[in-house]
């Protein structure tokens, strides 16, 4: 057999497309939309080489247009998870044998065909199941999943050709094992190129997969292993089941063979799953893995210097984009007096101009929200604020679920720093505001790092640089991505590493090598050319 060092094409961040009036890809998109919506899939779990359709159903829905079914998917029972696992375990000794390079080569596949062929398809599939305006499915399900494809293949070989040094008359090596055991993907509803990179990071690392997508997201996630299939992923390495997150999890940590957890969601969630993993830790045969992202509180904090048109930009498209449904979106915001009713008034006149509806409609900036619960969760705060005296609605504060899950971007105002919109993540279009005193900069930045148990994405509007230095000191540990003159969302894969600390995860940082690492168990392999014959050093004399 031949060998050779091999070189993966260098990666680079996939163009957006525009879906401008007329383009070509805005027909492509509607035309594949309509499509799916009248499709009424019937979407089985995949196990092994086996579609499994258990019998026990559930419907899908558009959000925005909630009375419509998209079809059905089919939920696991104890034995589907057994199997899965069963499947990932027997697919691992081949898969994990195979070349890196022949791994590689699947996943640029992956990034081909969706940057290609299945571009409208994932991008309409995301617009339907998780109601996101062309724009958002485009840098979402399109775009941020290629990258992820591409630069984690390139991250590959740069681990892999990490190695130690040597001295005379030895080589030191290191291999980058996979893990003992198969890894479990838990992925959200809000971000498909997640719900692909938290399965494919594992995988391209020579690791075999029981993937639970979000109940919510089941339409688009259908259409990825349709992707990984189509691009010759082997069966078993990539195992997708649907159902009870709490049956399958209970399932999942019973098995011996458990060797990690990727996982995006609730922080409570994640906290219990930490615990259970905890409890049973003799159980395993490693420790696992436990790589995870678990929401925010972001803030957008603006300096007395700060030019008020800029500050009002971020939050609209900080707070609002994608109903303000990312772990990353702005929902709570310092103003300085100086400049506070000038942001305030280019804020309601920003607010005036969108338009909330159907994704189908690309005049649309805003559409609706994930779910019932969702839905119920943003209007009892609203009315909440109703009530209280501390706080009030400046701007928005209207929802109907009539058709569609559809929340007003809302725009509250609080004289208490610590008021519960400040505090609880809420994770939809509801943004609060505090007005600060000009002369108490460095009191609001400790307010801003104390006032929140999460630590993922923050941004501070100044154009006074020393105040952007104390920013960036005082606020060290209150944001994993910070960022100076720009709105706190929008990550940009090989630019932006993703992730953060205390309530809001492990800071892993998906889209760089600092995750993938976490999938591997190096192997030092030491190798003496000419072994001593005497073991006497010379200090003996």
């Amino acid at each position: 057999m031949a060998h050779s060092i091999f070189q993966v094409p260098y990666p680079s961040n996939e163009p957006i497309l525009s879906y401008a009036p007329g383009s070509k890809e805005k027909k492509e998109v509607l035309e594949m939309y309509a499509k799916l919506y009248n499709a009424k899939m019937d979407i089985p779990m995949r196990i092994g080489n086996q579609d499994v359709r258990s019998g026990d159903t559930q419907h899908m829905h558009p959000p925005h247009d909630h009375k419509h079914s998209l079809g059905i998917y089919h939920k696991a029972e104890v034995q589907h998870v057994k199997e899965a696992i069963e499947a990932s375990l027997n697919a691992k000794a081949a898969w994990s044998k195979m070349p890196w390079e022949s791994r590689a080569s699947i996943f640029l596949k992956a990034a081909e065909l969706v940057a290609g062929p299945y571009r409208s398809k994932i991008n309409a599939a995301t617009m339907l199941a998780q109601s996101k305006t062309i724009h958002q499915a485009e840098i979402d399900a399109a775009c941020e999943y290629i990258d992820f494809l591409r630069f984690n293949v390139s991250f590959m070989q740069e681990i892999y050709e990490n190695q130690p040094e040597n001295s005379p008359g030895i080589w030191n090596r290191l291999s980058y094992r996979p893990l003992e055991g198969f890894v479990y993907a838990v992925s959200p509803f809000n971000f498909t190129a997640i719900a692909g990179n938290l399965c494919a990071s594992s995988a391209m690392m020579g690791n075999t997969i029981v993937w639970k997508p979000s109940d919510h997201q089941v339409f688009s996630a259908q259409v990825l292993m349709e992707v990984f299939q189509e691009a010759g992923l082997p069966d078993g390495v990539i195992n997708m089941i649907f159902g009870d997150p709490e049956m399958i999890t209970n399932t999942v940590l019973e098995s011996p063979d458990f060797a990690g957890i990727h996982y995006t969601g609730s922080t409570d969630v994640f906290r219990g799953i930490w615990g259970k993993i905890g409890t049973q830790i003799e159980r395993y045969k490693s420790y696992p893995r436990i790589v995870g992202e678990t929401g925010g509180k972001d803030f957008i904090l603006a300096h007395p210097s700060a030019k008020p048109k800029e500050v009002a930009t971020g939050i609209v498209r900080g707070a609002f984009e994608f109903q303000g449904q990312k772990c990353s979106a702005a929902s709570r915001v310092y103003l300085p007096e100086s400049i506070a009713e000038e942001v305030i008034s280019f804020l309601k006149t920003d607010l005036d101009t969108i338009k909330m509806g159907s994704p189908a409609d690309f005049e649309n900036f805003v559409t609706a929200v994930i779910h019932k619960g969702a839905f119920d969760r943003l209007k009892n705060a609203i009315e909440q604020v109703r009530k209280d005296k501390e706080a009030e609605i400046i701007a928005g504060g209207g929802y109907d679920d009539s058709e569609g899950y559809f929340i007003q971007p809302t725009v509250v105002r609080t004289t208490n720093p610590k008021y519960t919109t400040m505090t609880r993540e809420l994770f939809g279009p509801l943004v609060t505001l505090y007005v600060y005193p000009d002369n108490s900069w460095s009191e609001t930045l400790e307010l801003v790092d104390t006032t929140s148990e999460y630590a993922l994405t923050g941004a501070v509007y100044s154009q006074d640089r020393y105040a952007l230095e104390e920013a960036l000191n005082a606020l060290e540990q209150s944001a994993g991505n910070f960022y100076i003159n720009d709105k706190p969302t929008g990550a940009v894969v090989g630019q932006q590493p993703f992730g953060g600390a205390r309530g809001s995860g492990t800071n892993d940082k998906a889209g760089s090598a600092s995750n993938l690492l976490r999938w591997v168990s190096p192997r030092l392999i030491k190798e003496t050319f000419v072994p001593a014959k005497d073991y006497r050093y010379p200090f003996l004399g």
